[in-house]
């Protein structure tokens, strides 16, 4: 998983000329810390809620300042004058019994579909623990956005992505009024705020620099939108819908590292307090995530952990850069380092990025399979938006995760300390697994998993029931012997020219369609190794077409095994009218070479894939007709979905639209074997 540590021996241990204290910038620091306790004043906490604990948003919405230039929000202004208010308002929730704050306020929390959350916070608050009041802090926000982006769609269309855009949309406008709005993006989704999501999300913010007031004025204002709410949906006549929650789906691809013990977690705290990985100002993040994870709150042990990660990156990157500055949050003027940035592979200034040769391919390819890829579990992304349920969370991800985590607390470690380690059994495991790890979610593994389901899927058509050879052949009217054999004589020509791209262990046989185009082929080829970090464009555009074509063969295959087994059963019923039984006949006929003809199909796109970068590298021309012939496939296993639908039912068509693809298939390799004799020759000349 890990170059050697001589080769860096700089970032063993990140020795830091002092230690840091804080990773937000001075303004950021004073804006989060200092500017909302400037003004001393004892505010009435009438003037914001009345008795039947309505929320005054006139009062609160006055203390929002404007530029006299352009109207825009005052951040520093309205941060100084709100900060007061927060203090009336934490002091107003430390006052309530937890009865009291649940008749008052529970049913206004409904509209978020996570009423025990905020009860949850409101418990959190009475004990005071700094970590606890950030987790709550970052729980609050992701469900608020999520229950925030649920409103949006009453009267818009496409949610916005990121929190600072939904919250200045027209749509949360019109529902809840623009000076609502401007109030929560004073505390949450503008740099130029508070912004106590994303300084806390991303790792920025250590527990001691939240102030407690400002989780009690969140919790108090997402009341506060209920309520507004409420009265939007009674004069509209509307009924506010839930998005479902997103579910992980396969988790055994994401069975990596060995289930996590006691044993190891107690190893992994001293661990962390030792690992130069870890910032100390982060150590009480890190403690408070193993402790989750003991106490099976597996969701809020991944909410504590990754931005721990990428702060640990985040130094990473900055020490091996040379860039320690970017160690802290930017001024909104300028973008901070966000770990898409970490994981590039080269900076802004086109310097080569160091981190990935540090940390290594595997490292770097867990990292996006789990955080990045769009077909992978973006287990931040999802947990950050509120579009996970948070006790519904599992074991297995957080495992995984974890299980990572404590490679990186190993890696960046004393050497002595690391020798010590690696003896331990459940540590020696999980470095072996580690250094084996290759990407599960990038396109290329996609279609590799892809092409094999397809395999097996035309596999299972030797066991489909079908009717008598005698039955078949009694029909009359259809020339298939010759076809057949002609198309038989194709495939045969096409592998004898694939020959030399196959295995050593496979060659040309007797029966070569039987043979040779085998599931055992197909696992072979698809076990190469291929690079995936960092693929040019011109490689994720073939990809793209590759993935189209075997998900048009899958297509294929299943809709001749639900034709196939639905014509069986009408023909035993005898329901089946005199041209019904010839088509059905006549599909029989079409799947015997059609079985051979996707499989072969399947060859080509391992091989192609196998190939990618190399092809990918050919000079603009070369490639366009690649890319031309690949096209040209796809448009005949598309073609072949019409025709195979059990609304066409086209069988005779496929046999002349087959033969035509596989002379396209034979010219095509002629041409590149000709090619290819001819840059042997220039090298030999």
């Amino acid at each position: 998983m890990w170059p050697a540590r001589q080769r860096h021996p700089e970032v063993t241990k990140m020795s830091l000329p002092e230690p840091i204290t804080t990773c937000l910038s001075p303004a950021v620091h004073y804006m989060v810390c200092k500017l909302g306790f400037e003004i001393k004043e004892n505010y009435d906490i009438n003037n914001f809620v009345s008795k039947r604990g309505e929320v005054s948003w006139r009062t609160i919405s006055e203390r929002v300042c404007y530029l006299k230039s352009d109207q825009s929000i005052d951040y520093v202004k309205s941060v100084q004058l709100l900060g007061p208010v927060c203090e009336s308002v934490h002091l107003h929730l430390r006052s309530l019994t937890t009865e009291q704050f649940e008749v008052q306020y529970a049913l206004w929390f409904q509209w978020t579909n996570a009423t025990e959350l905020f009860l949850e916070v409101f418990g959190v608050l009475e004990r005071m623990q700094v970590t606890a009041i950030a987790l709550s802090l970052m729980k609050l926000t992701s469900c608020l956005e999520r229950a925030l982006g649920d409103v949006f769609l009453l009267i818009g269309k496409d949610c916005p992505f990121l929190l600072r855009d939904l919250l200045a949309s027209q749509e949360l406008a019109g529902v809840f009024g623009r000076s609502v709005m401007n109030v929560l993006r004073v505390f949450i989704g503008s740099p130029c705020g508070l912004n106590l999501r994303n300084i806390l999300w991303h790792g920025f913010a250590s527990p001691q620099e939240i102030p407690v007031k400002y989780c009690s004025m969140l919790l108090f204002l997402t009341a506060g939108l209920g309520q507004l709410l409420k009265r939007y949906l009674v004069q509209n006549k509307f009924s506010l819908v839930h998005r479902p929650y997103i579910t992980f789906s396969n988790l055994e691809e994401l069975d990596i590292f060995p289930d996590i013990n006691y044993e190891v977690l107690s190893l992994t705290e001293e661990l962390a307090k030792r690992s130069s990985f870890v910032l100390k100002i982060m150590l009480p993040f890190w403690i408070s995530a193993l402790t989750a994870f003991r106490q099976h709150r597996y969701a809020d042990c991944i909410t504590l952990l990754l931005p721990q990660l990428e702060t640990g990156l985040r130094l990473l990157f900055t020490t091996v850069n040379k860039c320690p500055s970017r160690l802290l949050t930017a001024e909104p003027s300028s973008l901070y380092t966000t770990l898409d940035e970490m994981l590039a592979k080269q900076l802004t200034d086109e310097e080569i990025n160091q981190l990935p040769l540090i940390l290594g391919e595997p490292a770097v390819e867990f990292l996006w399979d789990f955080l990045n890829h769009q077909e992978g579990p973006r287990v931040r992304d999802h947990l950050s938006h509120g579009e996970i349920s948070l006790n519904e969370f599992p074991r297995e991800i957080a495992n995984q995760i974890l299980g990572f985590a404590i490679i990186l607390l190993c890696r960046f470690s004393e050497e002595e300390e690391f020798v010590t380690l690696k003896e331990h059994t459940a540590i020696k495991l999980l470095i072996t697994c580690a250094n084996c790890y290759s990407s599960r979610f990038h396109p290329i593994a996609r279609l590799k998993k892809q092409v094999l389901e397809c395999m097996k899927s035309i596999s299972s058509w030797s066991e489909l029931p079908v009717v008598s050879k005698e039955q078949i052949q009694a029909i009359t009217g259809y020339k298939r012997c010759t076809e057949m054999q002609e198309l038989v004589s194709l495939i045969t020509g096409i592998l004898s020219q694939l020959q030399h791209h196959l295995p050593s262990s496979c060659y040309i046989l007797d029966d070569p369609l039987n043979n040779l185009l085998t599931e055992e082929l197909l696992t072979e080829l698809c076990g190469m190794q291929i690079r995936t970090l960092y693929c040019p464009r011109s490689l994720l555009e073939v990809l793209v077409v590759l993935r189209q074509i075997g998900a048009q063969c899958h297509q294929v295959s299943e809709q001749v095994i639900v034709c196939t087994e639905m014509r069986y059963k009408q023909w035993v019923n005898k329901t089946l009218h005199s041209r019904q039984r010839h088509n059905y006949l006549r599909m029989l006929k079409s799947v015997k070479f059609l079985s051979p003809v996707l499989r072969l199909i399947l060859v080509l796109i391992t091989l192609e894939l196998n190939n990618i970068h190399a092809i990918c590298q050919e000079n603009p021309f070369e490639y366009q007709q690649y890319l031309k012939f690949l096209k040209s496939i796809l448009q005949y296993t598309e073609n072949l979905v019409t025709y195979t639908s059990p609304e066409k039912n086209k069988w005779d068509e496929t046999g002349q639209l087959t033969y035509r693809a596989l002379i396209k298939m034979k010219t095509f390799n002629e041409r590149k074997l000709t090619l290819m004799q001819l840059a042997t020759q220039k090298k030999m000349s």
